[in-house]
């Protein structure tokens, strides 16, 4: 049975325009005035983006699954909205969008909408100074390159198997640690136990 959770975006949004509040003291915490309000500004946006992702139908069970491994979490419509939020708050959310853009271009059937779909991939997330540039090795780069020419399909494979290394092993810990999942998690226990 899915327990409903009562529209956590908007609870958090509340506690975070309502002044002190013990979710807003757990999160903010006892730190200097300046790291405090750094910290206020970062939640304010992770709040807003999560308002914007509309998670009123997010249920107990599925949070909790989000902590058992990155593919749960990004199985889920609301933990991919989330956890993108987060990478956005830490500026590493190029990782996500390449990820994502990887998952539509293996969708793609037609020969020439792959070809300058993967021309369009390479110029915003692999080659070098790129607008979107990801963090890949020179080898992968120069392999990606190649593969392009002689039209290969599955020419950004390994590079988004690694990026999705790098979340699993950098991104998603931080994520579980993060002040964004922790305030779901609180909102969650309060309305199970109510």
């Amino acid at each position: 049975m899915c327990t409903k959770m009562p529209s956590s975006a908007s609870m958090q949004c509340r506690v975070t325009r309502a002044g002190s509040s013990p979710l807003r003291e757990t999160l903010l915490g006892g730190d200097t005035p300046a790291t405090e309000r750094e910290r206020n500004v970062k939640f304010q946006l992770q709040c807003r983006s999560s308002k914007a992702s509309g998670t009123e139908g997010l249920c107990f069970e599925e949070l909790s699954q989000w902590s058992q491994s990155l593919e749960r979490l990004m199985a889920s419509k609301y933990g991919m909205k989330i956890f993108q939020a987060f990478l956005k708050s830490e500026f590493s959310d190029e990782n996500m969008e390449f990820w994502l853009v990887c998952e539509e271009f293996k969708k793609i059937r037609s020969s020439f909408r792959t070809t300058c779909r993967a021309k369009k991939i390479f110029k915003r997330y692999i080659q070098a100074e790129a607008p979107r540039e990801i963090n890949i090795d020179h080898k992968t780069r120069e392999l990606i390159r190649r593969s392009l020419k002689s039209g290969g399909t599955g020419c950004f494979d390994e590079a988004q198997r690694m990026v999705y290394g790098l979340m699993e092993r950098d991104s998603y810990p931080r994520f579980l640690q993060s002040d964004v999942y922790q305030a779901f998690l609180e909102s969650v226990s309060k309305s199970v136990a109510m």
